[in-house]
């Protein structure tokens, strides 16, 4: 799924590298625990949280995440978005909240890790 349908899908807007939106994405991971991200996060996937903190923009750097979905209506600082640009990493925000922005994620086709029977979205 490219980043753009995730813009249309979450009525979300692009903060940072908007025009990157083009990129494709297999893989998706909701949850406000950065410790959860990094145990069953997947590289090239987008990252959806309502955790608008710097460590956010450094855990998606470590896992290689293309995309951050900030959640309900959550705001980054600009110290925020500035380090994902240096990082190369996409800055959506929605006004939906984690659940439901999950769950329309994958009801259009994107997925969660697959950990055995575990999907992390």
């Amino acid at each position: 799924m490219k980043l753009s349908e995730i813009c249309t899908i979450l009525e979300a807007e692009c903060l940072a590298h908007e025009n990157a939106l083009d990129t494709e994405v297999t893989v998706a991971c909701g949850s406000d625990l950065m410790s959860d991200v990094l145990a069953f996060g997947r590289s090239r996937g987008v990252l959806l949280t309502g955790l608008v903190n710097p460590q956010v923009i450094r855990t998606a750097e470590m896992m290689d995440i293309t995309a951050i979905v900030f959640v309900r209506g959550k705001m980054p600082t600009d110290e925020v978005i500035e380090l994902a640009k240096k990082k190369d990493i996409v800055i959506l925000r929605t006004e939906r909240p984690l659940y439901m922005a999950c769950g329309l994620l994958y009801s259009n086709g994107l997925r969660g890790k697959k950990k055995h029977d575990q999907a992390t979205l």
